[in-house]
């Protein structure tokens, strides 16, 4: 076999805007041909927005409908299992972050390019947007009202900040290594990862959404913030998330990713 036709009939990765997530395309004829910019650059952007849009959709739609008796559980599991279903079905174009927190952590290990980071972060955060929209559309007025949109109102006074900051830390660190290590890590990734990551989400809400409300995503914090206009303690869900995608990053960068991912200790 020369090395033309050896070259061709490996498997294709979509380079630009995804995790290493194989094309489903990969050896078949449309699997030998390289993606266009469009396909590289452009749809991941747009699968992001959508994916996020609904994940986030329903996230809000869960909460401002909690039936009284179900506490965390019903969130927890719509989180969970938008997430994990919009991953199932749009991570070949996008890798399906639909978080900036989970794209930070994705390309330190090696998952993203770099020229996309900022342009998924802008796709998450206007899928943020569309989605607490559309939350707001089709929820009661009056329930909507009483949720404040699905926005993250946990905290109540500077007495809460320790310890939701550091429950958000942690549990998007257990998002991003669900996402790093179930995706992009050559080692430990496999066809599950999407539920793995939905699960994460769904464990994070149950275990931490008295404490910080369980956020784990700018986008998700700042689409029903703008649409209900709720700004209380808004930057903990920013600088927690990216803190705990960068920490987690960091640690499969130089310790727990395998060789490829690994900067040292190889």
């Amino acid at each position: 076999m020369t090395s033309k036709d050896l070259e061709k009939s490996t498997t294709s990765e979509v380079e630009c805007g995804q995790m290493s997530i194989k094309d489903p395309e990969a050896g078949g004829k449309a699997g030998s041909q390289r993606a266009t910019w469009f396909e590289r650059c452009i749809q991941p952007c747009v699968a992001e927005a959508v994916g996020a849009a609904f994940f986030i959709c329903i996230g809000c739609a869960s909460v401002v409908e909690n039936v009284e008796g179900t506490g965390r559980l019903q969130p927890a599991l719509a989180h969970g299992l938008a997430l994990g279903l919009t991953i199932a079905v749009l991570g070949n174009i996008s890798g399906g972050h639909y978080n900036p927190a989970v794209s930070l952590g994705a390309w330190l290990v090696g998952g993203l390019d770099i020229m996309m980071v900022i342009p998924y972060w802008i796709s998450q955060l206007c899928g943020g947007l569309i989605g607490a929209g559309l939350a707001k559309a089709m929820t009661d007025s009056q329930r909507y009202a009483n949720a404040s949109g699905g926005a993250f109102t946990t905290i109540a006074s500077d007495d809460q900040l320790p310890a939701a900051v550091i429950a958000e830390i942690v549990m998007t660190m257990f998002l991003v290594m669900a996402v790093c290590m179930g995706a992009i890590n050559g080692k430990t990734s496999g066809p599950l990862a999407p539920f793995c990551i939905g699960f994460s989400v769904a464990a994070d809400i149950l275990a931490g959404g008295a404490v910080s409300g369980a956020c784990m995503n700018p986008a998700r914090a700042f689409g029903p913030a703008v649409v209900a206009n709720y700004w209380d303690y808004h930057w903990v869900y920013w600088v927690s998330p990216m803190v705990g995608g960068l920490l987690m990053g960091a640690l499969i960068r130089f310790l727990i990713g395998d060789k490829k991912t690994r900067l040292w200790l190889k």
